[in-house]
């Protein structure tokens, strides 16, 4: 089963995605795809790392996401994708069309035939001002696109919102 969980900056998404991990009742696995280039990102990613069970496996995946959750995936694993717009920064930072391409295929190609559970947690940065520079108007464009994209083939879609989940596609959250 796939989950798209959406919502902005503290939002309260990666909370909800820990809370359905621990409520799976499978092993699961934290695949982050930050990378620490300053100290702000750096304290985001200990806050994070305080919140969730250290007995959580982390795998640390910038790009290749597919192949790492193709890898990964088993009947009775949850793995929890934080965070797809991260992802999509450094896919965009590599100045690479066919690699941007590549990967972004081949995360929409895999998912729907992994076994277990896949929870990808993402920001939504499509509801305020349109950005001034080129390369943020396309990030919330490829953003934008690659949202609609998987709430296509996940089987549900949450958008958080202070704290609060609210679905959008699929069953509602126990």
């Amino acid at each position: 089963m796939n989950e798209l969980i959406l919502g902005g900056a503290r939002s309260g998404k990666s909370a909800l995605a820990e809370r359905l991990a621990l409520a799976s009742a499978m092993d699961v696995i934290y695949l982050a795809t930050a990378t620490a280039g300053d100290g702000e990102m750096s304290e985001r990613i200990r806050q994070h790392q305080q919140r969730r069970p250290s007995h959580w496996p982390l795998l640390e995946e910038p790009v290749e996401l597919a192949t790492t959750l193709q890898t990964h995936a088993t009947e009775n694993t949850t793995i929890l994708v934080d965070c797809l717009t991260l992802w999509l920064s450094n896919l965009l930072a590599t100045e690479s069309e066919p690699l941007f391409q590549q990967q972004r295929a081949a995360l929409l190609q895999c998912l729907p035939s992994l076994p277990g559970r896949i929870l990808l947690v993402s920001n939504e940065v499509g509801m305020g001002v349109v950005p001034m520079g080129e390369l943020t108007r396309r990030f919330v464009d490829e953003a934008g696109r690659l949202h609609q994209d998987l709430a296509q083939i996940c089987h549900r879609v949450t958008l958080v919102v202070a704290g609060i989940p609210q679905v959008l596609k699929g069953e509602p959250l126990e």
